[in-house]
């Protein structure tokens, strides 16, 4: 079990792609506006909890209550399908009354949002092909980056302005989109070979 740059470098850059740092943006400047406040620590903090914790007791739990790992990604494919058609069509289809800045650090922030199904989904995948601790600093890494998006997403904001808000929110909301259909493309099939 040693670190390797390697093994790390590549985790951190395929997570990077699956939790979509930038492509959050948008998103998460829509529940700051909804919120007041986010807690970025918290949210950060939290996510990156989910993510180790399901690195090492993930296949177990869903094992434990009877659910595969391709049911779970079509499930979370499915959050991330009415995430994406929120951005796109400027529709909410969530409830907001509970839509406090401590709830809203946690969910939908932490959880689905940066721990999502698909960030989740690659953890145990790359448990097979990775060391564990390589795995764990990656996670860390990206929630690093993570926490400066959310501290920074009003200065953000001020920089693109509303439309390129709205142009952003709509191009991520297609490629939100994008994979979610991948994600229960590629795992919908597993669901009828088992």
């Amino acid at each position: 079990m040693a670190l390797d740059f390697k093994e790390i470098f590549t985790a951190v850059m395929i997570l990077f792609a699956v939790i979509d740092i930038i492509g959050n943006v948008p998103i998460i400047i829509d529940l700051r506006a909804k919120a007041g406040h986010i807690h970025s620590e918290r949210a950060a903090i939290v996510a990156g909890i989910i993510m180790i914790a399901f690195l090492f007791l993930g296949k177990s739990i869903l094992n434990l209550i009877g659910i595969d790992v391709n049911s779970f990604a079509v499930a979370g494919s499915f959050i991330l399908f009415f995430l994406a058609l929120e951005m796109i069509l400027g529709i909410s289809l969530y409830k907001e009354e509970a839509t406090s800045p401590k709830t809203i650090s946690v969910f939908p922030i932490a959880f689905p949002l940066i721990a999502g199904p698909g960030s989740l989904t690659t953890i145990l995948s790359l448990r097979a092909e990775y060391e564990t601790i390589n795995i764990v600093v990656a996670i860390i890494i990206n929630m690093f980056f993570m926490y400066i998006v959310l501290r920074t997403s009003t200065k953000i904001e001020k920089l693109i302005g509303e439309n390129g808000i709205n142009i952003l929110r709509k191009i991520f909301g297609v490629i939100l989109l994008a994979i979610a259909v991948k994600l229960f493309a590629s795992n919908i099939q597993g669901l009828f070979k088992a």
